[in-house]
């Protein structure tokens, strides 16, 4: 097992995500020191946070302790923080973690900091319609999603539990799609029978979308079925549709047809991403140029111009169009210890970075997935099964495994879900209670001692 020493190569990874993760396990036996900083003390199979959010999966099997990934890896020394400062003439990078500040020295440092959520300027929106890159957002959603059939059912007057029981969903990508579909379940196959005041069945699930087709970088055969299977579902799909507020008890949206209301206590948005703070710090730090979306504009090797020594993968970087799918991150950080290995044996760089398209894959609802592969589009019953092999074949750990194929066998073959239970904490973490008649106010803004 390699350890750790003062006068060799040292390497700074900065984020845990697919690209940090495999750029670090890539570099297992490299005469390399390796300190991967993160945010958080755990990897993040985001691809899944729907199904923590919607009751399929506990955030415990998407998200494995990232000490205990690399717990034999013994040239890696894991530390916890996010980096606010990069000097790239003294090569430090500064980190922040609770109650103390740190610096780190590297001799290549490679950034895979992800991206965030992007509200295209409209910050405030938010408060009202959380996003989902993080374990905090899923529970955050689930809890709301919940809730809200609970408190439609002590609503005396109808308009009020229509009011809860309307969904919006903002985004008609792949988390958008199997988001909607997946609430459309629970509202039409999980939930019925298990309350005295409403019918489950009759929540509206509205899916919003400023372009023409859902799933639209799948292709025009795939949306049309996935567009299909929603309808199916019950879901309302509404595009080219755009949202111009949102507020607490509903969403503002402009179409051909003028401006309209839809009132909705429950909205999440997944609609847009964009590059995270870290990436404009590199890029005063670098004089690196960046997109509209504020990703680092790299080399066809990844690197920085005019800095070799650092390079930027997934998210973070800007390079032939390439899109913010996992398999982006996981061959970037690969290819790049790759290039490290190489300079530090005194061999020649390798050919420019190249991606290869393993495919798109988005559930619509049980049993029913699309798969985009190559020249191959699947959907139905067989793009399901692609979806839950590649599913499985990158989770994690095979605890993680056995779980999750047994909380998908109680989700998907039975009528339960495994993880419904949430908190208030979690309900309102991103903001305080401002819900027209929302009951949890009394218990959230008086709340001296545990509720229960």
């Amino acid at each position: 097992m390699p350890q750790r020493s003062d006068d060799r190569h040292r390497v700074v990874v900065v984020g845990a995500g697919f690209g940090g993760l495999f750029a670090t396990k890539s570099l297992r036996k490299a005469p390399v020191d390796v300190t991967l900083i993160n945010s958080t003390a755990y990897h993040l199979f985001q691809p899944l946070l729907y199904q923590v959010a919607t009751g399929i999966l506990s955030e415990g099997e998407i998200a494995p302790p990232i000490r205990e990934i690399l717990r034999r890896q013994g040239n890696v020394d894991v530390r916890l923080g996010t980096v606010t400062g990069i000097d790239a003439t003294a090569r430090t990078v500064t980190v922040e973690a609770p109650g103390i500040d740190y610096t780190v020295g590297y001799d290549t440092l490679i950034v895979a900091a992800g991206a965030s959520q992007s509200y295209f300027g409209n910050d405030g929106y938010a408060d009202h319609a959380p996003g989902m890159k993080s374990i905090d957002d899923a529970l955050e959603l689930r809890a709301r999603i919940f809730g809200a059939f609970e408190l439609a059912d002590l609503q005396p007057d109808p308009a009020d539990a229509e009011r809860w029981l309307t969904f919006v969903v903002v985004g008609a990508g792949p988390t958008g799609v199997e988001m909607a579909g997946q609430i459309a379940e629970l509202a039409h196959r999980n939930l019925p029978g298990q309350y005295r005041h409403i019918d489950p069945r009759r929540a509206r699930v509205i899916l919003v979308d400023a372009l023409d087709a859902v799933l639209n970088t799948f292709g025009d055969h795939l949306s049309t079925r996935a567009l299909r299977r929603l309808h199916l579902l019950g879901v309302e799909v509404e595009l080219e549709t755009r949202v111009v507020g949102v507020d607490a008890t509903g969403i503002e949206v402009e179409t051909k047809r003028g401006r309209r209301r839809i009132e909705s206590m429950t909205k999440m948005w997944a609609a847009g991403v964009a590059a995270p703070p870290l990436a404009t710090r590199l890029a005063e730090a670098t004089g690196a140029a960046t997109d509209r979306a504020g990703r680092l504009r790299v080399n066809p090797d990844c690197s920085l111009p005019g800095h070799p020594e650092i390079y930027a993968v997934g998210d973070m970087m800007s390079l032939d169009a390439l899109p913010g799918v996992a398999q982006v991150a996981i061959q970037s950080g690969r290819y790049v210890a790759g290039q490290i290995k190489r300079r530090l044996d005194g061999r020649e760089p390798g050919p420019p970075f190249k991606y290869f398209d393993k495919g798109s894959m988005a559930t619509i609802s049980r049993f029913s997935a699309v798969a985009s592969v190559g020249r191959v589009r699947v959907s139905g019953f067989l793009g399901w099964l692609m979806w839950l092999a590649v599913h499985l074949l990158y989770l994690v750990g095979f605890k993680n495994r056995v779980t999750a194929v047994l909380h998908w066998a109680v989700s998907f073959l039975g009528r339960g879900r495994s993880e419904r239970v949430s908190t208030f904490q979690q309900a309102y973490a991103r903001t305080a209670v401002r819900e027209y008649g929302n009951p949890f106010d009394r218990y959230t803004t008086n709340r001296s001692s545990d509720p229960s």
